[in-house]
């Protein structure tokens, strides 16, 4: 996740629901599922692109657990805004230091507003795409999960997504679940904090352990999703599992996955990663893509205009011909509020709205998934 300092860049995003192959929402909101040929997704046995939203945080900054409480009618006003903008998938960004009291204990008032939130997604047809074991801010991060050995932390984190399993178990409003927002590993020389340099105030980036005690960075992310889908999977055996991540070759040109590994990808259903275009390197971002096409779904779980323009960002979209999904972002200020700003960044931002989703709904994903199989 790369937080956008609103002095610089207010995102605001929404989607589209139908793409012509078929209806992508109805009021009978049903899982969805990996297509025929482990490419594409399915929804009640038509194509399904997944098109959404992040809602990691409002108009201010605040995280959404810092007002889905007290201001739920923020949260109902807000998922609504997106579903009438067109958007069938909304990703959520859950903190872990919010969610569990302590390494086993999970907080019943954050579970409780999750299945609320849950209910609230069915009811007005948006699938949610769950993010968890977030830290990202560091100063709300507790003193006893930093203080965990590294298996006690895994335990901690597979207690945390057993009560999350629990909550979505048999939901109707669940895309998937995505374990850690950009996991990464140390390298050769041991780490001592968890999580990654804080980026305009939020910590997105956060490591899965301090020292690869012998062994290699596949290895351990291997143990690590077997730990946390086996811990989903006791609970929950039908909803999608992904790890959205930093595609690596975008600035390693070569650079192999770790997360989607031949050891790491049989544990997870789709591929997700996490991707904004630089100025005048397009082709090497569309190179770096390719990368990921292992087989198996591939979402690009994080895309926007951020470091280049409008008309590079929509190449690179229209040519990305291995991406199955795209999600962009929602900071709870529709297309019409953008318009009302004068300041570049909401006019941007309002350009980008009205652009993004026709050139999505314009894309054939039937033919791709059909060339797939």
């Amino acid at each position: 996740m790369r937080f956008i300092d609103k002095c610089w860049l207010a995102i605001a995003v929404t989607t589209w629901m139908n793409i012509g192959v078929g209806s992508a929402v109805s009021q009978d909101v049903r899982q969805i599922t990996v297509g025929t040929g482990g490419r594409c997704f399915e929804h009640q046995g038509q194509l399904f692109v997944p098109c959404g939203a992040n809602y990691d945080h409002d108009r201010t900054g605040r995280l959404l657990e810092d007002y889905w409480i007290e201001e739920w009618e923020t949260v109902e006003e807000d998922m609504q805004e997106l579903k009438q903008l067109g958007a069938n998938v909304v990703r959520i960004h859950l903190q872990f230091g919010k969610f569990m009291l302590d390494p086993e204990r999970v907080n019943v008032a954050q579970k409780e507003q999750l299945i609320r939130l849950l209910k609230l997604a069915e009811e007005i047809g948006v699938w949610l795409d769950i993010t968890g074991l977030g830290c990202y801010h560091k100063s709300e991060t507790p003193e006893w999960y930093d203080a965990l050995d590294r298996q006690q932390r895994w335990e901690a984190q597979a207690n945390f997504w057993t009560q999350v399993a629990t909550c979505g178990r048999g939901s109707k409003a669940i895309f998937c679940y995505d374990l850690m927002n950009e996991p990464i590993l140390p390298g050769r020389t041991p780490e001592s904090d968890w999580l990654a340099p804080e980026r305009f105030g939020k910590t997105f980036v956060q490591r899965i352990a301090l020292d690869l005690e012998g062994l290699t960075r596949e290895e351990m992310a291997q143990q690590w999703l077997q730990k946390l889908t086996s811990a989903i999977r006791q609970v929950d055996s039908e909803h999608l599992i992904t790890v959205g991540v930093i595609p690596w070759a975008q600035v390693f040109p070569g650079a192999k996955p770790i997360f989607y590994s031949p050891e790491c990808l049989p544990w997870l259903d789709f591929v997700s990663v996490h991707v904004y275009p630089k100025q005048d390197e397009v082709e090497k971002t569309l190179l770096a893509l390719k990368v990921y096409d292992l087989g198996k779904p591939l979402v690009v779980e994080e895309i926007f205009p951020l470091q280049c323009s409008l008309n590079e960002v929509e190449h690179f979209i229209k040519s990305a011909v291995v991406v199955d999904g795209w999600i962009s972002f929602y900071w709870g200020e529709t297309i019409d509020e953008c318009r009302q700003q004068s300041d570049l960044p909401h006019q941007i931002t309002a350009q980008w709205l009205e652009s993004f989703y026709p050139l999505v709904k314009s894309l054939d994903f039937a033919s791709r998934c059909t060339e797939s199989d």
